[in-house]
């Protein structure tokens, strides 16, 4: 009677802990809002608002009909999962409701990232089909390979890719990798917003219209991360065999210091990094460093040393920074550096596990510290190819992957011109061609402030 009332003691406080973790990952949606709206211009601010919504909303039942089926799943299907569709026969002896609902704000926040690569040129319509796949389909099936038991790429799995499988604790791959693959294919198909290069195909800027919400969106991102990577273990009280002191619960600190560690150096970095390639300090600058370092050290942030960390955001940084200038230079336009930040960041993140996982750490994230068991580990530990050979094949088929699918969907949205908004609209802005106003009141006169005013002004062109 005791042990069963320990057991339940235990269920009890993991289910809240990942509950807690869910809760912390879906604030991350206030802080993309707030980031979002903060970068985009005045006249596009309600509408990267509400697509922000849509993203969650239709996320939401896209997610629950089909995403979780896709990947979790518990067949012998390598590919995909074909069970618990609309959460059929769930809760089971291995899911249960408060682990759909962390899963869920996940795969929210993939759709939330491409958003921002389609920023301030995108038929609303648009939004809603592409999120509804990206979320119900295309991310799942990734999260299938990597994360469920059964996926061919999976740490877990019973036939181990080059006897490790692929490292991607919370997500560097998975989320934000296939988010930023996904906004690469958008806004390449739509090109760059009116007037973002001039006649000679120099960069024209566009800044973002309030650097408040970009900062405090920053600090509410930051917050979630605490629920996006170490609530990744699940469960908090799985002690160690091995130890009398340590277990998941030794593991959630230790991911909570290397997240916070790879996005403040990746911070620093970008601030002097940028202080010497333009002159000023920029604090937009600094909030994307600050977030390139937590897309970087999402995948290895429970398999590394804290000095490790460190190594991930200096060299995250100098990621973005370098993909940012190309950028520019291939007259590519991304918002809110979407693609560079989550895709580039993102794919460093995998590489970097496999240099510098740990065994230790290894085989306590995905063997609950069980004694005996080894693990391939990071190359430069002395872990051999076999980790990194796993990473490096998940970089590539989630770029294959999300290219095959997500490529011909934003050309054919394209085809049926229900992508892009006319040059007038976009000039005018979404807002008021969209969404019948302004997100704000105050406005220079000549500027139409209602939906009528601006129908008026077409009538008179």
């Amino acid at each position: 009677m005791e042990a069963s009332w320990e057991v339940s003691v235990t269920d009890s406080i993991n289910t809240i802990y990942l509950l807690f973790s869910a809760y912390l990952v879906f604030v991350m949606q206030l802080g993309f809002a707030m980031l979002c709206a903060g970068s985009v211009r005045a006249k596009n601010a309600m509408n990267i608002m509400l697509t922000n919504v849509v993203d969650a909303v239709v996320g939401s039942i896209s997610y629950y009909l089909f995403g979780f089926a896709f990947a979790f799943g518990t067949d012998s299907n390598p590919f995909i999962g074909t069970q618990f569709f609309a959460l059929k026969d769930i809760p089971n002896s291995s899911y249960d409701y408060s682990y759909f609902l962390y899963q869920w704000a996940f795969a929210i926040a993939v759709a939330g990232i491409t958003s921002g690569s389609i920023a301030e040129r995108t038929q609303f319509s648009a939004y809603l089909v592409f999120s509804f796949f990206l979320t119900g389909f295309v991310y799942p099936v990734v999260a299938h390979w990597v994360w469920s038991s059964s996926g061919w790429l999976s740490p877990s799995s019973s036939g181990l890719v080059f006897g490790s499988g692929a490292i991607d604790f919370a997500g560097s791959g998975v989320v934000h990798l296939v988010g930023g693959i996904a906004g690469l294919w958008g806004a390449l198909i739509e090109g760059p917003r009116v007037g973002r290069f001039d006649a000679f195909g120099k960069p024209v800027p566009m800044r973002g219209h309030n650097a408040t919400l970009v900062v405090l969106g920053t600090f509410l991102l930051w917050f979630g991360w605490f629920g996006f990577n170490p609530g990744s273990y699940a469960k908090i009280l799985v002690p160690y065999p091995d130890s009398t002191d340590q277990g998941n619960w030794t593991g959630v600190g230790r991911t909570a210091v290397t997240t916070t560690l790879a996005g403040s150096t990746a911070g620093i970095v970008t601030l002097f990094g940028r202080r010497l390639l333009v002159g000023h300090w920029d604090a937009l600058d600094v909030c994307n460093g600050l977030l390139g370092g937590f897309v970087a050290i999402t995948s290895g942030c429970a398999v590394v040393e804290p000095w490790a960390a460190i190594v991930c955001g200096f060299f995250a940084a100098w990621v973005l920074i370098g993909l940012n200038i190309l950028a520019l230079k291939l007259k590519f336009d991304d918002p809110l550096e979407a693609t560079q930040l989550h895709g580039g960041c993102g794919a460093w993140g995998l590489i970097f596990t496999g240099l510098f996982a740990k065994e230790e750490f290894v085989v306590q994230a995905y063997d609950s510290g069980e004694s005996g068991v080894t693990r391939p580990y990071g190359l430069f530990l002395g872990g051999g190819w076999g980790l990194l050979g796993c990473q490096v094949i998940e970089v590539l088929v989630i770029v294959g992957w999300v290219s095959l699918t997500m490529g011909p969907l934003f050309y054919a949205l394209h085809k049926l011109r229900i992508l892009r908004i006319s040059v007038d609209e976009e000039v005018a802005g979404l807002d008021i061609s969209s969404h019948g106003g302004y997100a704000y009141t105050a406005h220079q006169e000549e500027t139409p402030r209602f939906y009528a005013d601006y129908m008026r002004l077409q009538d008179r062109s």
